[in-house]
């Protein structure tokens, strides 16, 4: 049963060779400002907007494949950020959170 648990811990859930938190936070925040950009085109030009959603997608692989390197080095990154995040919501001082 312990080498069970410890094998989920040392290896979390992966989407892409992401972590499954930071690869779903990713997304999120990557729709989130297409959006933004978009509403804000369409209503500064109206229908003669640039915006394409291909940007969006070149700009999520693009961060994706950043987390991936990174998530290589250190397979805890997505626990560490939601950690922080999580002190962050508790409005620890930053002494406190390091």
């Amino acid at each position: 049963m312990k080498q069970q648990v410890l094998k989920a811990l040392a290896n979390p859930a992966r989407i892409f060779y992401v972590p499954y938190s930071l690869a779903v936070l990713n997304f999120a925040v990557q729709f989130i400002i297409f959006i933004v950009i978009f509403v804000a085109s369409l209503l500064i030009y109206g229908t003669d907007s640039e915006v394409s959603p291909l940007y969006f997608l070149i700009s999520v692989i693009i961060v994706h494949s950043i987390l991936a390197i990174y998530s290589k080095r250190d397979p805890q990154i997505g626990q560490i950020i939601s950690a922080k995040i999580q002190l962050m919501k508790k409005k620890i001082p930053n002494k406190l959170a390091a």
